[in-house]
C-alpha cells in the first residue's frame, strides 16, 4: 500500500505542474535538445523535488519486488531510475557552469544539498544493497560483460558510499557529504568572482593570461597581471578561498577514514587504474625531474636575453627571471630562434574554420557529418547546435559549441552533456546532447575570432571528449560515454589533439581569414620545429599542479596547515624552479576544489598522455587516416564507455601494453 501511494504522489506532483514545467513534459524538440526558450528559474526547484520524489518511488519498488533479485529487476531497475532527476540536474548544473548568475546561483545552493542528501539516502539504503548485494554474489556467468561491469559499479557504489558503516557513523557521512557540496560551491562562486574581478582591472578575461604575458612588453604590467592572476581567491577578502580549501581537506579528510583509508588520495585512487598514491607519486616525479632539468635551461637562455636588455638599458642591472618574465622572454626566444611568431599564425585560425576543421577530421576517421540545426532556441545566443549523422545517415547525436567568455561562464574548458546515450526500457538507442564550452577569443568588429595554437589544441581535445559521449554504444547510462575511470577518461581527447596541426588537417581548414588563403608549408614547418619549445615550463606547471593535487590529497590532517607554507614547501620539495608556479596554485584550483571531479585526480592528464602518445605512434605508422586503425579506436575505445576495464580496452586496440616513454619522447624531454 505504501508503494502504492508513494508512486500515486509522485504522478500528481507531476501531473499538477505538467502545464507549467517544461521538464515535467515530454520534450518534443528536435533531437532532444532541451526547450531552453520554455525553462525558467522558477522551474528548477520543483522538478527537482519531483524527480528526487520519483525516484524515491522507483527505488521503493526495487526494495518491494516480491520476486527473487536478478539482474534485470535490481540492477537494470536502478540504472534507469532517476531519469527525471537526471534530466533537470543536467541542464541545472551545466547552465551554472557556463551561463550561471545570481537565480541560477541560488538554485544550486538550494538544490544541491537536497540531491546530496538524496544520493545518500539510496547509497546508504541496506534493503536495496542486499538487492544488489545478491546479485553481485550470485552466479554471473550468464551475463556478458557490460553487465558484469555495471553491477560491479553499483555493488562498489554502494561500498564506498558508507552502506557498511554503523549508523552513527552513517549519519556522520551524510553530514559531511551535505557540508563539502556548500563549501564547494562556494569555493567556485569565490573563483568565478575573483575572475571577473581581474577582467575588470586588467581589461580581458583570465583566459587570455597567457597570451598576454608572452606579448606584453610592460614589465610592470605583466607584474601587476601575474600578481593578480596567481592570487585569486587569496587576497584576504571575502572572496579569500583559504578558509573553504582546508575545510573541503578536513571534511575529505575526515570521510576517508570514516572508510576504513589513510587519506582522502588513497580512498579516491583504490579503483582508479593507478591503484595507490605511490604509483602517481613515482610517475610524476620522473616526469617532473626531466621538465626541471630543461626547465633550468630555458631559464638560463631567457636570463641571457634580459642580460641584454640590461646592457642596452632597458632594464636596471641585477635584473632576473621572475615568473611574470618567463612566457615573455620565452616568446622573445621562440622568435628568434625559429623566426616564429604566433600572431602571424592565429591569421589563419579563424574559429568557424577550425572548428569546421575538427568536424572534417572526425568524419575523415570516423566517417561523421555535420550540418547546423536550425530554429531551435539554445540557453545563449553564442552557442550553436549541429546534428552528427553516421556514415550511413542515421543520428549520432548532437554538439552543441559555446565558446567565448563571459562573465556568466566559469574560466577554461569542457565538454559535458544535456542528454546521455543509454537503451531505454524500449530498446530504443536514445542519442546524447553534448556540449563543448570554451573561452576562446571573441570577435570583434575589425575582425573575426583568431585562435591561439593553444586554443586550437583546446578545440581538439574537448571534440575528443566529444567523441567519446557522442559515439557511445553502451545499453546503460551508468557506463555510457565518458563514465570511465578518471586516469582513462583524458585519452579520447589528448589523442584528438595530435591531428590538431597536421598538415592534411590544416589543409582542411586553417584559411587566412582575410585572403582565404591556405597556410603555407614554410610556416606550417616553422610551427612544428618549434612545437617543443619551452616544454620545460609547460609540463612543469602541469606536473607541478598533479604534485600539489596529490600532496593535499596525501595529508592525513589538517590541523596547523597553513595554505600558502604549504603549496610553497610542495613546490620546493618537487624542485620547481622558482620562476615557475602550478598551473594552478592551490586557491583558483577548481578542478579539485570546486568540484570533486579530479581530486586526487588532476594527475590523469599525464598518465592519460602516455596512452596517447603510444596510441598515436600506432597512427604514425599505419597513417594518420588509417580508416582500419581509427574504426577500432572507435569501437574498442569509443564506443565502449566504461563497459569494459580501461588496461582491456587499450590493449584490444593496441595489441599491446602503452610505452610509458611515449609521454617524454612526445614533448622533447627524452
Amino acid at each position: 500500500m505504501k508503494k502504492a501511494i508513494s508512486i500515486a504522489a509522485t504522478v500528481l506532483t507531476m501531473a499538477a505542474c505538467t502545464s507549467t514545467n517544461p521538464f515535467l513534459e515530454e520534450w518534443n524538440t528536435p533531437y532532444g535538445i532541451p526547450p531552453f526558450e520554455k525553462i525558467s528559474v522558477k522551474d528548477y526547484m520543483p522538478a527537482i523535488k519531483a524527480g528526487i520524489e520519483q525516484q524515491n518511488a522507483e527505488i521503493e519498488a526495487i526494495v518491494n519486488n516480491t520476486e527473487a533479485p536478478t539482474f534485470d529487476n535490481v540492477i537494470v531497475a536502478l540504472d534507469r531510475s532517476g531519469a527525471l532527476l537526471s534530466k533537470v540536474s543536467g541542464v541545472l548544473f551545466n547552465l551554472s557552469e557556463s551561463d550561471s548568475g545570481p537565480e541560477i546561483n541560488a538554485v544550486v545552493e538550494e538544490a544541491s544539498p537536497l540531491i546530496s542528501e538524496h544520493s545518500d539516502n539510496i547509497y546508504m539504503n541496506a534493503a536495496l544493497f542486499a538487492k544488489v548485494k545478491a546479485v553481485y554474489e550470485a552466479d554471473q556467468s550468464g551475463l556478458d560483460r557490460e553487465q558484469q561491469m555495471l553491477l560491479k559499479n553499483f555493488y562498489d557504489s554502494f561500498v564506498k558510499s558508507g552502506v557498511g558503516l554503523d549508523a552513527e557513523s552513517q549519519e556522520r557521512l551524510r553530514k559531511i557529504n551535505s557540508e563539502l557540496t556548500s563549501v564547494i560551491i562556494s569555493f567556485g562562486n569565490n573563483l568565478l568572482d575573483e575572475s571577473n574581478a581581474y577582467k575588470a582591472e586588467i581589461g580581458a578575461s583570465v583566459s587570455n593570461y597567457y597570451d598576454m604575458m608572452a606579448s606584453t612588453e610592460d614589465r610592470a604590467l605583466r607584474e601587476k597581471m601575474f600578481r593578480l592572476y596567481s592570487n585569486r581567491g587569496n587576497n584576504g577578502n571575502e572572496k579569500d578561498n583559504k578558509a573553504n580549501l582546508l575545510k573541503i581537506m578536513e571534511l575529505r579528510i575526515e570521510k576517508a577514514k570514516l572508510m576504513g583509508y589513510k587519506s582522502p588520495a588513497e580512498q579516491i585512487l583504490s579503483d582508479k587504474m593507478a591503484g595507490d598514491p605511490h604509483t602517481v607519486d613515482v610517475f610524476l616525479k620522473g616526469i617532473m625531474d626531466a621538465a626541471t632539468a630543461r626547465a633550468k635551461e630555458e631559464v638560463a637562455d631567457m636570463q641571457a636575453v634580459m642580460d641584454q636588455d640590461v646592457a642596452e638599458g632597458k632594464l636596471p642591472a641585477g635584473s632576473r627571471i621572475e615568473p611574470w618574465d618567463y612566457m615573455y622572454y620565452a616568446e622573445r626566444i621562440r622568435k628568434a630562434r625559429f623566426a616564429f611568431d604566433e600572431s602571424e599564425v592565429m591569421q589563419y585560425f579563424k574559429m568557424e574554420n577550425v572548428r569546421a576543421g575538427v568536424f572534417a577530421t572526425a568524419g575523415k576517421l570516423y566517417g561523421l557529418s555535420f550540418e547546423p540545426v536550425e530554429g531551435v532556441s539554445l540557453y545563449n545566443p553564442e552557442a550553436e547546435a549541429f546534428k552528427v549523422s553516421d556514415a550511413d545517415g542515421s543520428l549520432i547525436g548532437i554538439i552543441i559549441t559555446d565558446y567565448y567568455p563571459r562573465d556568466s561562464k566559469r574560466a577554461g574548458a569542457w565538454m559535458s552533456n544535456f542528454v546521455e546515450q543509454y537503451y531505454d526500457a524500449n530498446g530504443v538507442n536514445v542519442r546524447p546532447v553534448i556540449v563543448n564550452v570554451g573561452n576562446f577569443n571573441k570577435p570583434t568588429p575589425e575582425q573575426p575570432s583568431l585562435l591561439t595554437i593553444d586554443q586550437v589544441e583546446t578545440m581538439f581535445h574537448e571534440f575528443g571528449h566529444a567523441l567519446h559521449g557522442l559515439l557511445s554504444q553502451c545499453h546503460y547510462k551508468g557506463l555510457s560515454g565518458t563514465a570511465v575511470k578518471r586516469d582513462f577518461v583524458e585519452l579520447p581527447s589528448q589523442i584528438n589533439e595530435n591531428w590538431a596541426f597536421q598538415k592534411e588537417v590544416l589543409s582542411t581548414y586553417a584559411f587566412h581569414y582575410q585572403t582565404g588563403e591556405v597556410i603555407p608549408d614554410e610556416l606550417v614547418a616553422k610551427m612544428e620545429a618549434a612545437s617543443n619549445f619551452n616544454q620545460g615550463f609547460t609540463t612543469s606547471e602541469l606536473c607541478a599542479a598533479s604534485i600539489l593535487d596529490m600532496k593535499w590529497h596525501e595529508l592525513e590532517s589538517v590541523e596547523g596547515v597553513d595554505v600558502e607554507e604549504f603549496e610553497k614547501k610542495v613546490c620546493e620539495e618537487m624542485g620547481l624552479v622558482g620562476e615557475i608556479i602550478p598551473r594552478y596554485r592551490s586557491t583558483y584550483f577548481n578542478h579539485i576544489f570546486g568540484s570533486s571531479g579530479y581530486s586526487a585526480g588532476y594527475y590523469s592528464y599525464l598518465w592519460a598522455e602516455v596512452l596517447d602518445k603510444d596510441a598515436f605512434e600506432l597512427f604514425k605508422q599505419k597513417g594518420i587516416f588509417d580508416k582500419e586503425t581509427a574504426m577500432s579506436f572507435r569501437h574498442n575505445i569509443l564506443e565502449k564507455g566504461g563497459s569494459e576495464e580501461p588496461m582491456t580496452l587499450y590493449r584490444r586496440f593496441r595489441g599491446a601494453d602503452p610505452d610509458a616513454g611515449a609521454l617524454l619522447r612526445a614533448r622533447g624531454l627524452e
